[in-house]
């Protein structure tokens, strides 16, 4: 069942929570929500029966998360997620996905009580050229094409994703909470703003970056990225392909991960 919770911002923060024990919240990237996106849910059930609390939420704009307050930018959803780990005794551990992982890395780098971070595929690998895609994205926000702001935010990535996303019948409110991609455009210009040595320095919890076997260049290259920054962090590949992971393998990995975390903390 749904539940609800607001931030210090005034966001109402739509929410399923699962189990008992450390907790671990989800941190989706940039598009889905939990009645578009089973994986999540299925996997953060799996978790919970094996020792986790877990929580999957509606990103700000996105989902049962709806506001009028924009634009959405990364501080309201750090406010999220301060507010979810309060649900969950103050700290827990984020799996992020795709860009949720910058904002993973975001809210870890800005001191929130962040047990542990897992990265699914986390597209960071420093190029330097982020923050002036990003601005275009913005920029067509900013001129209601929302339409346009998705493509470009998509541009490089698999064009049959696009189309696939436009053949959907939930395309038109797909594509009017792409306003919501700011957090997650904010986060990426940040990851590719310095050195990642640089810009993580102040992170010392155990991070996990993992990939699918069938993955991306890139996702390897940005791999090497945040291995080399953190101290201990190491890199797994899972079942996975398409920038998904298959559910009962990715949560018994997430459960002892979070659970050996709680552990050393």
């Amino acid at each position: 069942m749904t539940e609800y919770v607001t931030t210090t911002l005034g966001d109402r923060v739509a929410f399923d929570r699962y189990g008992d024990g450390p907790g671990l919240i989800f941190v989706a990237g940039a598009g889905p929500f939990r009645a578009i996106d089973p994986v999540t849910t299925e996997t953060a059930e799996l978790a919970a029966e094996r020792g986790l609390s877990t929580i999957v939420y509606d990103r700000i704009g996105r989902g049962e998360s709806e506001t009028t307050n924009t634009p959405i930018g990364l501080d309201r959803e750090l406010a999220a997620l301060r507010v979810l780990m309060d649900l969950l005794g103050g700290s827990a551990a984020l799996c992020g996905h795709s860009s949720g992982c910058s904002i993973s890395l975001a809210a870890a780098a800005n001191g929130l009580p962040v047990t542990a971070l897992a990265l699914w595929e986390a597209p960071i690998a420093p190029v330097g050229t982020v923050a002036e895609w990003i601005g275009e994205v913005e920029r067509r926000m900013d001129a209601r094409d929302l339409d346009g702001a998705l493509a470009h935010y998509m541009k490089d990535m698999p064009p049959e994703w696009l189309e696939q996303a436009r053949q959907d019948p939930m395309y038109e409110a797909y594509a009017a909470q792409v306003v919501s991609y700011r957090a997650d455009g904010e986060s990426l210009v940040w990851a590719d703003s310095a050195p990642h040595a640089e810009l993580f320095a102040g992170i010392r919890v155990p991070v996990e970056f993992l990939l699918g076997t069938k993955t991306f260049d890139e996702m390897h290259a940005a791999a090497a990225s945040v291995l080399a920054a953190i101290p201990g962090s190491v890199k797994k590949e899972m079942p996975g392909a398409d920038h998904t992971w298959e559910t009962a393998p990715m949560a018994a990995e997430l459960a002892a991960f979070v659970r050996t975390a709680a552990g050393r903390g």
